[in-house]
Parts: C-alpha cells; structure tokens; sequence
C-alpha cells in the first residue's frame, strides 16, 4: 500500500471512527492484498509509512470474497467483478484475509 493511501486510511479513521471503516482490496494476489490488509489493521509492516507502527485494526475484506460478494448488488458484481473470480487465487486470497482479520481486525 502506497504512503498516500496509507496517509488517506489514516485520516478517514481519524474523522470517522476506526469502528466505521471497512477497507476492501481487489490485489490479484493473496500476499499482496494480505501486506495491504495487515498494513491498515496492524500498521506497516516496512516501517516507512503514515501506518508504520499504528494499529487502527481495521475491518478488511477483498472484492472477492464471499461476505463482499453477499453485500452488493449481484448484477454490478456480475459486470464488474466475476470475471476475475476466473482467473484469481480465490481460495487463496480469501485464506489470506481470512488470517488477518483473525490476527488484527478489532471492528
């Protein structure tokens, strides 16, 4: 996750409240969305951003996910987001976010 948006996630948890935010990740592969995911709910891992070292415990989810895929209009998912259910680590991904929401997710 690049420092501007990990300075964005920073702020909006500031303003609304950590207990008010969801982060959702559509990263192609597992680790990458894990690193991102741990990033907004444990603090950066690096140690170079506006996170390093700040535990918001964020809730996060990746778009192809069973809970996201329940929580959105089934048509818009279908055009936007099912083709890549194809081609992507599904069980994968979902083992990884799985595993951080375990780990580090407060909310």
């Amino acid at each position: 996750m690049d420092l501007e948006n990990q300075k964005r996630v920073k702020e909006l948890t500031e303003k609304y409240g950590a207990e008010n935010i969801v982060v959702i990740f559509g990263a192609a592969e597992a680790e990458s969305a894990g690193l991102s995911a741990e990033t907004v709910t444990a603090g950066d891992p690096t140690f170079a951003g506006p996170l390093a070292g700040v535990e918001l415990g964020l809730s996060v989810y990746h778009t192809v996910e069973p809970e996201f895929k329940e929580a959105v209009n089934a048509d818009v998912y279908e055009e936007q987001i099912s083709m890549m259910e194809m081609v992507l680590e599904v069980d994968e991904i979902v083992e990884e976010m799985s595993s951080i929401r375990e780990q580090f997710t407060k909310y």
